[in-house]
């Protein structure tokens, strides 16, 4: 167990990495190939695989094989079908959306369960080790933030971010990190003695937290809130790039470097988890998780009033500063709190059920719900190499993101409202203990037991 946190650290740099790659450029490649009609789809299909590959990878993980080796399976998987999409853009002379989507689907239906698995494997390790996870495995997620911005960062400044060599960037990631994780420590297999049903098999039961009520309403305000998740992600640089094809903005610096202006909100990332075992423990959930809200309204609201000139370019910066409180207050917190609120025995199982109702339900109908808006308000305009928008072209162009940005704030802000006065934070370890009441209690047949308020 020597240099744990070290070797945890590069683990999630790894890890990141591979998502760094492409998450928030693929939407300017896509535009370049004349899909930007389909970019909601390739961001929802993140979400709909997470509906039900994490529950069931995580199952597999809790019940058949070490977490490590279905999370080396998974990476290696990955990176092998995105590899396969790499190819396909790069032999074939007209890209064509069934393929390529095919293929991306089944990249990223292995690579989203991997987030629950890299944090089951950090958590199962400092365990090991006698590490408090809620003191030293925020530090350690910190290294997954900074190799999300290195990736970021050299396809920004390769030019991958327009072209489809951010995709074999991200399976070279997939490779190395499939063969890293295996020498992490080995993560215990819950086998067990009794016979189980299907429904814990699959990892299901751990859909027997929706019984405790605030659990419930944890879980509920994540897939609203999680409708949050991967709108900027899909979105934000083909808007900063538009800017570049305006008569009045062209030539910029900040148009022609959007993924180098989207990392700020990584950047930002680094210190804000950083901030999260002070605010949780002092604060506890709901107030953190208000606070990611919160900030979610102010991501949204300045990309609805800023531009990539001064000073404009100001509103974009600070939109990207709150992006790591909206971030990690909500992903990292939520990932501890489930953790904490679980028994061992389904602690991957509940990951995946944290990953669905964020990554799963919520952004595919958060990605979708934005793609349905940005067509409606967005003109597409096909510009041939080199041409630029007309005045007029620009201005409509202009004013349709403008104005989705602020409805997507005005969303963030209903929810954020509707959190302060439904939720409230639960004892601590409230539903692990009734997890365990309800295993060994002949009550209650179904199997759980409410906690007593």
């Amino acid at each position: 167990m020597r240099f744990i946190k070290t070797r945890l650290a590069l683990m999630n740099f790894l890890e990141f990495a591979v998502w760094g790659a492409y998450l928030t450029s693929l939407g300017r490649y896509l535009s370049n190939i004349d899909m930007a009609g389909y970019i909601g789809w390739f961001y929802a299909i993140q979400g709909i695989v997470s509906i039900f590959m994490p529950a069931i990878i995580g199952a597999v993980a809790d019940r058949f094989l070490a977490a490590q080796k279905v999370l080396s399976i998974c990476q290696l998987l990955s990176g092998l079908a995105m590899s396969a999409a790499f190819f396909y853009t790069e032999l074939t002379s007209t890209v064509e959306f069934a393929p390529l989507f095919t293929l991306y689907t089944i990249a990223v239906a292995f690579f989203m369960p991997t987030i629950g698995l890299a944090n089951s494997v950090a958590y199962t390790a400092l365990d090991k080790a006698g590490l408090d996870s809620v003191k030293h495995f925020p530090p350690i997620r910190v290294f997954g933030t900074i190799g999300f911005i290195c990736a970021m960062l050299f396809v920004n400044f390769t030019n991958f971010q327009v072209s489809n060599d951010q995709l074999i960037t991200s399976a070279i990631f997939s490779f190395m990190m499939a063969g890293y994780v295996l020498s992490m420590p080995d993560c215990p297999v819950n086998k067990g003695g009794k016979k189980r049903t299907l429904a814990e098999t699959l990892g299901l039961n751990a859909f027997k937290l929706f019984k405790n009520r605030q659990m419930a309403f944890f879980f509920i305000f994540s897939m609203l809130l999680g409708v949050s998740l991967q709108i900027t992600n899909g979105f934000a640089n083909p808007f900063i790039g538009s800017f570049e094809n305006m008569p009045d903005y062209h030539g910029g610096f900040w148009a022609n470097n959007a993924n180098l202006l989207i990392s700020f909100s990584q950047m930002s990332e680094t210190l804000c988890i950083l901030l999260i075992p002070f605010f949780l423990k002092r604060y506890g959930i709901k107030v953190v998780m208000l606070m990611a809200m919160v900030a979610w309204v102010m991501r949204f609201g300045f990309f609805g009033i800023g531009d990539t000139h001064v000073p404009g370019i100001a509103w974009l910066i600070i939109s990207c500063i709150v992006y790591g409180i909206a971030f990690d207050f909500f992903n990292v917190s939520g990932s501890l709190f489930v953790d904490q609120q679980t028994d061992i025995s389904i602690r991957s199982s509940a990951q995946g059920l944290f990953m669905l109702m964020t990554n799963g339900i919520g952004a595919t109908v958060g990605t979708l719900g934005a793609q349905a808006v940005i067509n409606k308000l967005v003109p597409q305009i096909h510009l041939e190499e080199g041409q630029l928008f007309t005045e007029q072209q620009a201005l409509a162009t202009e004013h349709g993101w403008h104005s989705a940005w602020l409805i997507f704030a005005a969303y963030a802000l209903v929810v954020a409202i509707l959190f302060f006065f439904i939720f409230k934070n639960p004892h601590k370890n409230a539903s692990a203990e009734s997890i365990r009441e309800a295993e060994t209690s002949e009550a209650d047949p179904a199997g759980f037991v409410l906690n007593k308020e």
